[in-house]
């Protein structure tokens, strides 16, 4: 199945889109887009897939996801299933030259120029002015008219003058993909996001991709930069840490829901991924 493909930057009314959205999962899987995406997580978490970086996301989270770079959200079980546990999302789509051609090629806008060039990789967004940035982006979603568009600008200037961001996706991923192969990715993203508690082996993940074992692990590491094996416990600390966020279960609990066989592993590889023991990871989030 391709995936489905959407003009998200806007319409002939309108020179980019932004919406709020209030329902999780809107568009819960692998995709990409050739414009480029301003999220702000005001209220939701879960699991935040951009090219071959998994991690959890959380309130007031703020990321830059740069064009045609694949990527989704994966929201918490409990913002899908409680009316109680509220999403509000702030999301802008807007083409690099939507102000026109020209413009961005002028001195003035350089800083700007260099910002949509990092995002290709994904940019999170931390720091002392992020208040500000966050305040910027609700404004333009409910902007009208000339407003609207000087409002992106300076939320984007505000953002480019930011000292704390981080690159999310490493420069060896592969965004660009024939469509083939972006398929054949997308696949094994979502076979493994399924099924990621079942013991995946080699076998069957190749089966997946129709490939030959040998075949897949050189396609694999060729276009993610990395084994399948290490994208496997990327996925499973993924879900734990959701899990550890959610504070629903045992630590004991999440190694065996996250699909680790045993608890030597799962701290182990928690610690390698994250930098921190599994409960020093919860703490945090007290």
């Amino acid at each position: 199945m391709r995936p489905q493909v959407l003009n998200v930057a806007g319409d002939s009314f309108q020179s980019f889109g932004a919406r709020i959205d209030t329902v999780p999962d809107i568009n819960s899987r692998w995709h990409c887009h050739s414009a480029l995406e301003l999220i702000y997580f005001k209220k939701g978490n879960g699991t935040q897939y951009i090219g071959d970086n998994i991690k959890s996301f959380k309130d007031g989270d703020v990321v830059l996801v740069g064009k045609n770079l694949p990527h989704y959200w994966r929201f918490s079980p409990i913002n899908c299933v409680d009316s109680n546990s509220q999403v509000e999302v702030y999301v802008i789509h807007f083409n690099e030259d939507f102000w026109g051609k020209d413009i961005i090629s002028l001195p003035e806008f350089q800083e700007i120029k260099k910002l949509l060039e990092l995002s290709k990789l994904g940019l999170q967004i931390s720091g002392r002015n992020q208040r500000k940035i966050t305040n910027l982006i609700s404004s333009i979603v409910r902007a009208k008219g000339a407003r609207k568009i000087s409002l992106l600008i300076d939320c984007l200037n505000e953002i480019s003058a930011n000292k704390n961001l981080k690159n999310i996706a490493t420069p060896g991923f592969l965004f660009d993909l024939p469509r083939i192969e972006k398929e054949r990715l997308r696949t094994i993203y979502e076979y493994t996001t399924r099924n990621y508690k079942n013991n995946i082996d080699l076998k069957e993940i190749s089966e997946v991709a129709r490939l030959s074992p040998n075949s897949f692990c050189r396609f694999f590491k060729t276009t993610c930069k990395k084994t399948y094996s290490q994208f496997l416990s990327e996925v499973r600390v993924g879900q734990a840490c959701k899990m550890l966020i959610e504070d629903r279960f045992s630590v004991k609990e999440i190694c065996y829901e996250s699909g680790f066989q045993n608890f030597t592993s799962f701290h182990r590889t928690f610690r390698k991924i994250t930098g921190k023991s599994p409960l020093v990871y919860q703490r945090a989030f007290d």
